[in-house]
């Protein structure tokens, strides 16, 4: 089993870790906190996936990811057809074949935590007939946590690492909802991390009233 695996492990497990972690706090929150805004309201749980492109700097090392995410929406009457939002995800970036052969990288990849919060905006159907589908604008700010693994060429003698790295930026997004599924692209903004994420989300409600 080599160092490189162990290391790569290691940091996945990490991250998976504080994204557990989130989640159950989350939970515990939903369960337990009472609303006091209108008197039609209604929260609701997305779990989405779907492949990040990485655009600029960032691509310049890392090739093509994958992400997930869950996203908690909430809504009354007072500012429908805004949906105010919080969402965690978790993203991972392998490096670039190119990489390797330009430079002393002999293996490079980044593991991504996200916490997001902002407002969606849910526009008059362009169908309701066969299928509501529904244009969404959805903007809001962002918090990326990087684990970036560092592993060089043995006759490089450089020492490998993992670098940890924390920041700010945000997103803006667009696509359709279904309602029960929405299709979303989103440009996201991170200083020298700026990426593309394509993301099919099923909704689930949790409450409605």
């Amino acid at each position: 089993m080599s160092t490189a695996w162990v290391q790569n492990y290691l940091v996945s497990k990490s991250i998976m870790k504080k994204l557990l972690l989130f989640v159950i706090l989350s939970l515990s929150v939903v369960q337990g906190q009472t609303f006091k805004f209108g008197d039609a309201k209604g929260l609701f749980m997305a779990v989405g996936v779907g492949p990040r492109f990485p655009i600029g700097s960032f691509s310049e090392k890392s090739n093509i990811g994958v992400g997930f995410d869950i996203t908690f929406s909430y809504t009354d009457n007072l500012f429908l057809p805004v949906f105010l939002y919080s969402n965690i995800g978790y993203q991972h970036y392998p490096g670039k074949q190119d990489l390797y052969k330009k430079s002393d990288y002999s293996s490079f990849s980044s593991n991504v935590l996200t916490f997001s919060g902002g407002v969606r905006h849910y526009f008059p159907p362009l169908l309701e007939n066969i299928v509501l589908l529904m244009p969404v604008l959805d903007v809001g700010a962002e918090f990326a946590y990087f684990e970036n693994f560092h592993q060089y060429k043995l006759d490089r003698n450089k020492q490998n690492s993992v670098e940890q790295i924390g920041k700010f930026g945000f997103q803006v997004g667009a696509g359709f909802s279904m309602f029960i599924l929405d299709v979303m692209t989103y440009y996201n903004y991170l200083k020298s991390n700026q990426y593309i994420s394509f993301v099919l989300k099923a909704n689930i409600p949790i409450f409605v009233s």
